[in-house]
């Protein structure tokens, strides 16, 4: 279970820093052509992204305290 999180968290952060990386290359939000400016769906990818990248850094700062 651990595992599938931990993957799922990975998986939406590389899809996050993608999607940074075309609106800062060529002002194009992927995320909001599909789902939407300012949808429903966007804040929630966007508020999973963050999250996801949120775990990502506890999970790297507890490895590093051990």
């Amino acid at each position: 279970m651990k595992k599938n999180i931990y993957l799922i968290a990975l998986i939406l952060v590389l899809v996050g820093g993608l999607n940074w990386g075309l609106v800062g290359l060529f002002n194009v939000d992927l995320v909001a052509k599909i789902f939407g400016d300012y949808s429903t769906a966007s804040r929630i990818i966007y508020v999973l992204v963050g999250l996801s990248a949120l775990l990502l850094l506890l999970i790297k700062l507890n490895k590093i305290k051990k």
